[in-house]
């Protein structure tokens, strides 16, 4: 178990450790150097299922042999409709392995935006995850005269098609190793003729200003920055790593599969996006790395259940945490911490954050890294006194990932670290932006030349759209985006994340947007925590109905306008919020008012809620 005051077990490696100019390169080139050892692990019907480099190597064989077989071309792009698993994984290696290129399309999308997508990229061969997805494919196949085959990994619920232009994949993988069996040296040849400069990924944006743009990473790109990830955050083969987030993210594709992929750590898929909880627990993963709402929900789960907990519980825990706290603000501080701190913090573990360490499932991390979205300085404080450091990094789809990173040897909450020793970080004195240049940085937008121009200027820099600041210590720090900065009427600059990000620390705040630009003072629209929110009302004996119902009893407003009170008083006046709107529809990833991460869009819920927020300033 790590130590807060001994940190030398996380600090990053300095030298390459797999060959490859590509990343289907350093795919074989793993394959060869590891081949018994195990790389990835899925639950099936509840037993853990192994996979060594040697079985992935034989699935990507026979899956690139299929593809080779249905005419599939070099340069030619395949996507896939799935969420995270293994089989996206064999999927993915195989097309780059084709010197193809690999699209991820998220499964909380609808047939539109599947079309627009595989249009947009000229897909020929579509992977699909089940049959619910393969409907949406289904749904717009006949104006994608490009596609050429649709190719299913589960075909549960669809024994009796008859279809000639879908396969299962285990049909697509018998058809590879009869081509193989016949073309013997194809696929090495393939993947022996891709070169570094040839696109490899598409990543596609969010879209919630517009229609996604496609954004090109090349094997260079990709192969660069997973070995600069090592200089900035070490994995070794001993590591167990855990894979959940969207595949088709930078995120999860970059700090995952490929990561995983060069480093050798273990990587353990979620049974499903709703057992991620029980699946932390079971893993114990010894590196972690999720989104800011993923840690909320661990955070908000203890404080729920130290709740329900005895007297004397409580106590122990109020004492361990400010052990734990006390040994956080010397390390933030670069203080030493003494031997008798240290002793009391061994007492503290076994009294209370060992167990709070594995409700969570972190109690072997050796570090846990968050991203994606602004986190409460706050919450990275709470897991430092536990005794895990959480290091923030800052990047984008348009950076391949990370792009900044907080060194586990000085750590600063609220900060997203200096730049990466792979790129160069610089602020714009003109308007605050951040920008960033370097070889990780994309090579463009598809299909969109004159988008491209306008995020990448003349000198190579990619001008990001996020404003922050630098420290005398190269420490960057996000104050917004640049299209969300609020100017009030009385011309009062107000930074919504900072309010929202202390918002979210609440147990019982999913997601909040604050409103104010133009206007007299600030509101709210928030997104509660159902969860806890119900617990909270069955608790306080708070008859309801439906979730709507619930958002609208006195004693959830009344808490909800709790939570406010203590993040107001944090703030000055002009900067405190003086009204709030809880949503009264429960948001999933398929709705709209929803990134496919789970953030609320700020602009389209100000649009589709204009009613409600006029009604706040009345």
């Amino acid at each position: 178990m790590s130590n807060l005051w001994d940190l030398d077990h996380i600090q990053p490696a300095g030298t390459d450790v797999l060959a490859g100019s590509t990343i289907s390169a350093m795919f074989w080139n793993a394959v060869a150097l590891r081949g018994p050892n195990v790389w990835m692990r899925q639950k099936e019907l509840g037993i853990w299922k192994s996979w060594t480099w040697d079985q992935t190597a034989e699935a990507v064989r026979e899956i690139a042999g299929g593809l080779m077989a249905l005419g599939f071309a070099r340069g030619d792009c395949a996507s896939i409709l799935s969420n995270t698993n293994i089989d996206w994984v064999l999927a993915d290696l195989a097309v780059l392995s084709c010197g193809g290129v690999a699209n991820g399309i998220y499964p909380t999308d609808a047939a539109a935006q599947v079309h627009y997508l595989c249009e947009d990229s000229a897909t020929t061969v579509l992977f699909v995850e089940d049959d619910e997805q393969l409907d949406k494919a289904l749904e717009v196949r006949s104006q994608l005269p490009r596609l050429r085959k649709i190719v299913v990994f589960d075909m549960e619920g669809l024994r009796g098609l008859n279809d000639p232009d879908v396969l299962s994949l285990s049909a697509l993988r018998e058809l590879g190793r009869s081509w193989n069996q016949q073309n013997p040296d194809a696929l090495m040849r393939r993947v022996q003729a891709c070169q570094p400069d040839d696109v490899a990924i598409l990543v596609y944006t969010s879209g919630t200003t517009g229609k996604p743009k496609g954004a090109m990473h090349t094997h260079a790109a990709l192969t660069y920055t997973v070995r600069g990830y090592n200089t900035l955050i070490s994995r070794t083969e001993d590591d167990e790593a855990m894979c959940f987030l969207p595949l088709c993210h930078i995120a999860e594709r970059m700090g995952g599969e490929y990561f995983s992929l060069y480093t050798g750590s273990r990587l353990n898929f979620v049974e499903n996006p709703d057992t991620v909880p029980e699946n932390v627990r079971e893993i114990a993963p010894t590196v972690f790395t999720a989104v800011p709402r993923v840690w909320e929900k661990f955070y908000s789960g203890v404080m729920i259940a130290l709740k329900e907990s005895t007297a004397l519980q409580q106590a122990a825990y109020a004492w361990s945490i400010g052990v734990g706290t006390r040994i956080a603000d010397r390390v933030l501080t670069g203080q030493p911490v003494g031997g008798l701190l240290k002793a009391q913090f061994q007492l503290a573990r076994w009294l209370a954050l060992n167990n709070v360490r594995k409700l969570i499932g972190i109690h072997r991390a050796r570090f846990l890294v968050t991203g994606a979205a602004p986190i409460s300085p706050e919450l990275v404080k709470w897991y430092l006194a536990l005794g895990v450091p959480m290091l923030e990094v800052w990047g984008m789809t348009e950076t391949c990932g990370a792009a900044t990173g907080v060194p586990a040897s000085r750590i600063k909450p609220g900060s997203i670290g200096p730049a990466a020793s792979y790129n160069e970080v610089r602020i714009d004195p003109a308007n605050g932006e951040i920008l960033v240049r370097g070889p990780n940085v994309f090579k463009g937008y598809l299909n969109l030349p004159e988008k491209t121009a306008e995020t990448i200027d003349a000198d190579g820099w990619l001008h990001t759209g996020d404003v922050g600041t630098i420290d005398a210590d190269g420490y960057l720090r996000i104050t917004d985006r640049m299209k969300d900065i609020i100017i009030t009427a009385g011309g009062k600059n107000i930074t919504p994340s900072e309010l929202e990000n202390e918002l979210k620390f609440s147990p019982y705040i999913t997601d909040a947007v604050v409103i104010g630009d133009k206007l007299p003072y600030l509101t709210v629209i928030i997104m509660i925590d159902q969860e806890n929110v119900e617990k909270y009302a069955q608790d306080h004996d708070v008859p309801f109905s439906n979730y709507a119902s619930l958002t609208r009893t006195r004693e959830v407003q009344e808490l909800i306008q709790g939570e406010i009170d203590r993040v107001n008083a944090k703030f000055a006046r002009v900067e405190q919020i003086k009204k709030f709107f809880l949503l009264d529809t429960q948001l999933t990833a398929e709705d709209e008012e929803l990134t496919p991460t789970m953030k609320l869009k700020r602009k389209l819920v100000q649009q589709k809620y204009a009613m409600q927020i006029e009604a706040m300033y009345r």
